[in-house]
């Protein structure tokens, strides 16, 4: 759930006064949206929050939506999708990028929400990913659409499915962006009841049929296409309709290949080497998880304290002077990874992304941002991390905190 204080306080006030107006709600004082940002932001946190309960619902829902798509992930989907780049690069970012796209290109904000929905999934259990041929046109032919979705329909035997095809970019750590044609589907699922309260305030079991979600793109210069659906077998099915009914292709299941890493060069001193035009302050090996080379696979984790100076490597030694773990006989498994970039104009404290990575495929970094892509495509391989296997995609989720 979004805070209110923090939507009214961190979007500027013409962005605010043109929500308001927009919305047209009917606020219980009249709010001097000339005033200095502290005298508009106060009173009209006292203003929404004895606003109706309905008006209130409807805007804590807005500043939900506004707020999920305000951060820098958020603002990477809205840039792939926004019609009007030149105005949309001129506004401050963040919440004022977002509540822009929210007011004036709703349509294109609905897209956003779609590729976060499949960005953040990316990778993760309900992902999977195959290789077609490449520069292939996605039809939107009325014909072949009505194909796509009649099998939907059939294999999920609903009557009620939604089909959006649509063009967006997924921005690289160059900053160059890579077409992607995406094909977001709603279907409707069976029925099912949950208790509800009724107007007059009784408990009745409501019969409902949820709504479910799936998406597929497809990047014309290298024959990809990744699916994001709850079951495997639907993910293959949904791929096949799309292969047949969109691209006019055969469907032969040939996956994306995967990457894999390697962590045992951090049993000792690794420097991570990075350009300087990059940003990168720093980068620190803060936890590992060994596993020992036996037939007993016993684990022991070193973790680096956040306070003192000592490496990991440092604190091995200090702690086990005569028999440090990382001396041998074991392997790493697991690694984590703080990544520091510097201050920038638009964050003065910097940024902090959290690596992690686990042999032999998982990394939790799923490439939604700039500086992501820039650590997945350039620097993994760069620091040694990644065994020799064929590139590609594995399993992410980036933790992003503030430095």
């Amino acid at each position: 759930m979004a805070s209110i204080s923090t939507f009214l306080r961190k979007t500027p006030v013409p962005a605010l006064r043109a929500y308001f107006e927009a919305a047209a709600f009917n606020l219980p004082v009249t709010i001097n949206w000339k005033g200095e940002e502290a005298d508009v932001v106060q009173p009209l946190l006292k203003a929404v929050n004895e606003m109706e309960e309905t008006e209130k619902a409807q805007f804590l829902l807005d500043a939900e939506r506004v707020c999920n798509l305000a951060n820098e992930a958020g603002n990477t989907a809205l840039l792939s999708v926004v019609q009007d780049r030149a105005t949309f690069d001129a506004l401050e970012v963040g919440y004022a990028c977002s509540l822009w796209v929210f007011l004036i290109e709703p349509g294109s904000f609905r897209k956003a929400e779609e590729v976060l929905y499949t960005d953040h999934r990316r990778h993760g259990r309900a992902w999977d990913g195959f290789v077609l041929a490449e520069n292939c046109e996605v039809s939107t032919d009325p014909a072949a659409l009505a194909a796509f979705t009649a099998a939907i329909r059939g294999r999920f035997r609903t009557q009620n499915v939604q089909v959006d095809v649509f063009e967006r970019q997924r921005l690289g750590h160059d900053d160059e962006m890579a077409k992607l044609i995406q094909v977001a589907i709603y279907r409707e699922g069976r029925p099912g009841a949950a208790l509800r309260f009724s107007n007059a305030g009784n408990l009745t079991r409501h019969v409902d049929k949820p709504v479910y979600e799936a998406a597929l793109t497809y990047e014309p210069d290298t024959g990809a296409i990744e699916v994001i659906a709850d079951r495997k077998d639907t993910r293959i099915d949904l791929t096949r309709f799309m292969a047949r009914d969109l691209l006019g292709l055969p469907f032969e299941q040939k996956r994306l290949p995967v990457l894999k890493y390697d962590l045992n060069l951090l049993l000792q001193p690794h420097s991570f080497a990075r350009d300087f035009e990059d940003g990168i302050e720093a980068v620190t090996v803060t936890a590992l998880r060994l596993v020992a080379n036996d037939e007993v696979p016993d684990r022991f984790t070193l973790e680096k304290s956040a306070l003192g100076n000592r490496t990991i490597w440092e604190t091995a030694a200090h702690r086990f002077p005569s028999d440090s773990p990382l001396s041998g006989g074991w392997t790493v498994a697991y690694a984590k990874i703080s990544v520091k970039f510097g201050p920038t104009a638009t964050e003065p404290r910097g940024k902090v992304i959290s690596l992690t990575i686990t042999t032999p495929t998982g990394c939790n970094l799923k490439g939604m941002t700039a500086r992501e892509q820039l650590i997945k495509e350039k620097y993994l391989r760069r620091w040694g991390l990644l065994a020799d296997s064929d590139l590609g995609d594995h399993d992410l989720e980036a933790v992003i905190e503030d430095a």
